[in-house]
């Protein structure tokens, strides 16, 4: 087979849709969907933890300690993509999670040392004012 029609073949079968060696129709839709589903996630959580007792911030960076080094360490190198794609998800959620605790924390902090500044002015012209 020449360079074209060979070239010619692959661009077919990528039109086509080609099926990855390996994969399953749960995993290619996984795949698919993934990045959607990650940020669905995230924003729940993160209402969840912003609203509620019952899901801390604490909740959140230990679900990360858990789901991140397990993809990375097992589920990568699953055979099945269901396997793959669903750790990656977890993983990859539970991290996005975590920089949006630790920004709610930062804002959060920012926001109570302005409240301290703003009082400490307060203050000192409330103690400044002979009137």
């Amino acid at each position: 087979m020449d360079h074209r029609a060979c070239l010619v073949r692959l661009i077919t079968m990528y039109e086509l849709g080609a099926v990855e060696h390996g994969t399953g129709r749960s995993g290619r839709w996984l795949r698919a969907h993934r990045v959607r589903i990650v940020l669905w996630i995230v924003v729940i959580e993160t209402l969840l933890a912003a609203f509620t007792h019952d899901v801390s911030r604490w909740t959140i960076v230990a679900l990360a300690a858990i789901f991140v080094p397990v993809y990375i360490m097992w589920a990568r190198e699953r055979r099945s993509d269901t396997v793959r794609q669903v750790f990656w998800i977890a993983a990859a959620s539970q991290a996005l999670a975590v920089v949006a605790v630790v920004l709610a924390f930062v804002v959060g902090l920012f926001v109570l040392v302005l409240a301290g500044i703003f009082a400490v002015v307060a203050l000192v012209m409330i103690f400044s004012d002979r009137g």
